[in-house]
């Protein structure tokens, strides 16, 4: 197989002096996207859409505008908050168009490159298509594409802005749809302290609290929570049980009944970020996930073996010291070059004017 080649995403600042003498950044600008050296390879088709800086700010722009939506008022940005690791900070469950209420947490987008599936039951198979999902339902974005497309052409500035990107002034869902993934794909995280050590960076290294943190983790966690992505990409069944939304997970997509109540594994990176946690957005902090895992798996059907134990109890054994230490070293995946990456960061913040 051949290697992808790919470009790095990077912050690199352009000095200009003023008058004064004083020195400051003028330019942040875009390299592309780079592989972190200790990630595995993307499983995304880059041959198909190659990231490029005009497809990217296409992307972000159209992440951040609420024409996408039936009265333009919401954005994809609306629920996927940077700063809060692009997921709705301060809701359980997402709030969609005339606030109307979802019924899942709002998923992190973050390290897409390397997923398989998409959303928390896996429904869709290509980033490519995913779009189309949360403009077209009808708590979230409650449009139809055709109609985003008139309103895109409508405008005086999206028809040049799709020519700089794909070679012609044509705004096509398919363009529209590609533009959006390449804004997303470009939302890396890979520069914790955790990544750090695994770098070898100098001067960094885990506290002995993080160190047994870490040994804990890769015992009792990683098989779901796999290194360095923090996910296995696959669908379980953690115990959580049913909720009032009556969210059945994988088994609305398959219909098979081994698939009733399991959810894709999320990604343990930027926890600090992205509260509260699980599909429905049920548990608000750290400690009682842990606490969820030690004392409250339920036994539902499809529970995954991990969480079974051979004396007939489920859940995770894990003391008191157990649990302060995994918290120190989950604390070791935050990011906050990630939250803070102005690249990323909406148009308005950057010096676009959306209008």
């Amino acid at each position: 197989m051949k290697k992808l080649v790919v470009f790095g995403l990077l912050l690199t600042l352009v000095y200009a002096c003023q008058k004064s003498g004083e020195v400051k950044p003028e330019v942040l600008k875009f390299l592309g996207f780079e592989k972190p050296i200790h990630f595995p390879e993307p499983i995304y088709a880059f041959e198909s859409n190659p990231i490029t800086e005009a497809g990217f700010e296409l992307g972000k722009r159209l992440f951040h505008d609420p024409l996408l939506s039936r009265n333009n008022t919401i954005a994809c940005a609306s629920c996927h908050i940077q700063t809060a690791s692009f997921t709705h900070h301060g809701h359980d469950v997402s709030h969609g168009i005339d606030d109307l209420v979802g019924i899942r947490n709002s998923i992190p987008i973050m390290n897409l490159a390397w997923s398989k599936e998409f959303f928390w039951d896996g429904g869709v198979f290509n980033l490519d298509l995913v779009s189309v999902v949360p403009i077209e339902n009808p708590v979230e974005m409650d449009e139809k594409m055709p109609n985003v497309i008139k309103k895109l052409q409508a405008t005086s500035h999206y028809a040049e802005l799709f020519k700089k990107a794909f070679g012609t002034a044509d705004i096509t869902s398919a363009r529209l749809s590609q533009a959006l993934s390449q804004f997303m794909l470009m939302a890396v995280s890979d520069n914790s302290k955790y990544d750090q050590v695994m770098r070898g960076e100098q001067g960094v290294t885990f506290t002995e609290e993080e160190k047994r943190g870490y040994i804990f983790f890769k015992d009792k966690c990683s098989a779901c929570h796999t290194e360095p992505l923090f996910t296995d990409r696959q669908m379980h069944d953690n115990g959580l049980g049913p909720n009032l939304a009556g969210d059945v997970g994988r088994y609305a997509i398959t219909l098979n009944p081994k698939d009733k109540y399991k959810f894709k594994v999320p990604s343990l990176r930027n926890l600090a970020y992205s509260a509260p946690y699980m599909h429905d957005g049920s548990i608000y902090t750290l400690s009682a996930v842990l606490d969820h895992y030690r004392f409250q798996v339920l036994p539902t059907e499809n529970l995954d073996p991990i969480l079974k134990q051979s004396d007939g109890t489920r859940g995770i054994t894990m003391t008191e010291q157990n649990k302060v230490d995994l918290l120190a070293f989950l604390a070791t995946l935050n990011d906050a070059s990630f939250v803070k990456n102005e690249l990323l960061s909406g148009p308005t913040a950057v010096g676009f004017n959306l209008n």
